[in-house]
């Protein structure tokens, strides 16, 4: 997958990457984990799904592994990556079943709502410190 640079910063201050264009997530359906006023859900964590989020997410009413054309949803296997709403993270985290996290594509609104530190510790890659 090749990955683009998008307007937006994301949660380490760079700017913000695309998270997946197969299948193609993001509020806007546009591979990134963009957000705007009207994205109540604020989907801005790029996280790739487990079986173990996928099943506590249908547990909370929200069935993401069931195709739903009419919004232009696939459905979701273990290892798409997507981009979540920062609460269902944050909720899926408490409960021991938090996806890892692709940190340089998701959007630095997830500090909203989600501490960097706990991001941090579910990164998808490790972060190295930048070079003195």
């Amino acid at each position: 997958m090749s990955v683009h640079l998008v307007p937006g910063r994301n949660v380490l201050g760079g700017p913000l990457r695309a998270c997946s264009y197969d299948p193609v997530t993001g509020y806007f359906r546009d591979g990134c984990c963009r957000t705007r006023e009207d994205d109540s859900g604020l989907h801005v964590v790029c996280a790739r799904v487990t079986a173990d989020f996928l099943a506590f997410s249908m547990h909370q009413g929200n069935d993401l592994s069931t195709p739903r054309p009419e919004w232009r949803f696939p459905g979701l296997q273990p290892g798409d990556r997507w981009c979540l709403c920062a609460e269902r993270w944050l909720e899926a985290w408490r409960a021991g079943v938090a996806p890892p996290v692709a940190l340089d594509a998701t959007h630095e609104a997830a500090l909203q709502v989600i501490p960097l530190e706990v991001l941090l510790a579910h990164a998808l890659q490790p972060v190295r410190p930048d070079p003195a």
